[in-house]
This record gives structure tokens, C-alpha cells and sequence, in this order.
């Protein structure tokens, strides 16, 4: 079995040390499923309320993933999922209630010498007796292009593994966070290169959410209605 190899931080940190940045430790396993990109995993504790829908919300929100992504373009709901029921019975109730489903498209700006890129994947959140979520996502197959939008294709990134799960502690005033990402960019661009790109990108998501359930009182209904959705790494 592959190992988790720490890249930065240490769990054994001091909670001062926890707070002076977003995230506590950044793990990676290379050559994953005998995939180039590495597997890369996150995780930090946050205060406030434990709601995964405004995490979801940084990544598929335009405004909202526009504070911490630098390269976004657009990211928006191409085909919502209403069958919820059905997309349960496929998960055999092992993984929560998935109460979001949805396939949304992805378009970045050129940036640092990278071209644009597109992605589109189909995503969920589930929500967990305990109070902890999911949010999860996964690249839709060739078969599935003629699903993106009409006009210049441009190259394709592809999130063969995308998850974030969200856990409450004890107190209740906190929760742990542990996000997961397998994403391969494309074109000829090697890892070495792209993956402290897309490490540093998460670190500002991981601050943006710190900012934000400091502050955040659990308002779960309005923020749910809000938002159709979309989450595209």
C-alpha cells in the first residue's frame, strides 16, 4: 500500500501554530491508481457551525470562488439532478443523504504560463446523521462531451478524485475538514510544476472558508436556497 507522504505542516502542531495558517498538514501520494498527478489531501480545523453547503458554495459559486481562484473564468450548473431518490439507492445509503446533484462546467483563465483548461463533472453533497457532509465530485468520461458547451474546446483537466468531507468536534464549535484531490491539469506541463500551483490555490480557498464560518451563525435554510449547483475543483 501507497503511503501518505506529509509535504507541509505536522499534525503534532500547537494550536497556536494551527491558527497562524489555513491549513494543518498537506499529504500527497504519487502515482496513485498509476495515475501521473498525485493524490493530494488537506486538513485543517475550522471554528463555527459545521454546514458543508457554504463550503460547497466557494467552489461552485462564481463570486464566491472568484475570492480565493485566480484563475477562474466561469463555473456554473449545466444539467441539475432531481432524482435524488434514485441516486441514493445507487450509493446503497452507505454515504450519507445526497440532497445536491448536479453536472457543472469548469473554465479557467490563462495564467503563469498555463493555457485555459475545462472540466466537467458531475458532483453532490450528502449530509450525515452525525452533522458531518460530503462534497464530491468526479471527471465525466469522453462519452460524455458532447455535454459541454458549444464554441473552442480548450484542454482538459480532469478531477479523477475530488472530496471534501466536513466533521464536527465534540464541543460543537468546531469542525475538521479534510480535503481530497486527484487533479491531472493536462496538456505537457509536468506535476513538479503545476502541483505547488495547485496547492497554494487550496490554501487560499482553506483561508477564505476560515474567514467566513468565523463569522457564520449556521443559517443553513437561506443558504441552501441560494444556490443551484455546482462544484467543479
Amino acid at each position: 500500500d501507497r503511503q501518505w507522504k506529509t509535504i507541509e505542516g505536522s499534525s503534532k502542531s500547537s494550536d497556536h501554530q494551527r491558527k497562524r495558517r489555513p491549513v494543518d498538514t498537506i499529504e500527497k501520494i504519487d502515482n496513485f491508481q498509476n495515475l501521473e498527478a498525485p493524490l493530494l489531501r488537506f486538513r485543517s480545523t475550522m471554528d463555527g457551525v459545521c454546514d458543508g453547503v457554504p463550503f460547497a458554495n466557494f467552489i461552485m459559486d462564481l463570486e464566491e470562488r472568484k475570492k480565493w481562484d485566480v484563475q477562474i473564468e466561469n463555473v456554473y450548473e449545466a444539467y441539475p439532478i432531481h432524482d435524488l431518490e434514485v441516486a441514493n439507492v445507487a450509493m446503497g445509503f452507505n454515504y450519507g443523504d445526497c440532497f445536491r446533484l448536479g453536472v457543472g462546467y469548469c473554465k479557467t483563465k490563462p495564467n503563469l504560463g498555463i493555457d485555459s483548461r475545462e472540466q466537467l463533472t458531475i458532483c453532490g453533497i450528502n449530509e450525515f446523521s452525525n452533522g458531518g457532509y460530503l462534497i464530491w465530485g468526479t471527471e465525466m468520461k469522453e462519452w460524455h462531451d458532447h455535454l459541454l458547451p458549444p464554441g473552442k474546446r480548450v484542454t482538459r483537466a480532469r478531477s479523477h478524485i475530488f472530496s471534501t468531507t466536513l466533521l464536527p468536534t465534540e464541543s460543537g464549535n468546531s469542525f475538521e475538514v479534510e480535503y481530497v484531490l486527484q487533479l491531472e491539469i493536462g496538456g505537457k506541463i509536468p506535476n513538479f510544476l503545476t502541483t505547488p500551483i495547485v496547492t497554494d490555490s487550496v490554501k487560499r480557498l482553506f483561508k477564505c472558508a476560515h474567514d467566513f464560518y468565523s463569522e457564520y451563525q449556521g443559517q443553513k435554510d437561506e443558504i441552501r436556497n441560494g444556490y443551484s449547483l455546482l462544484l467543479t475543483p
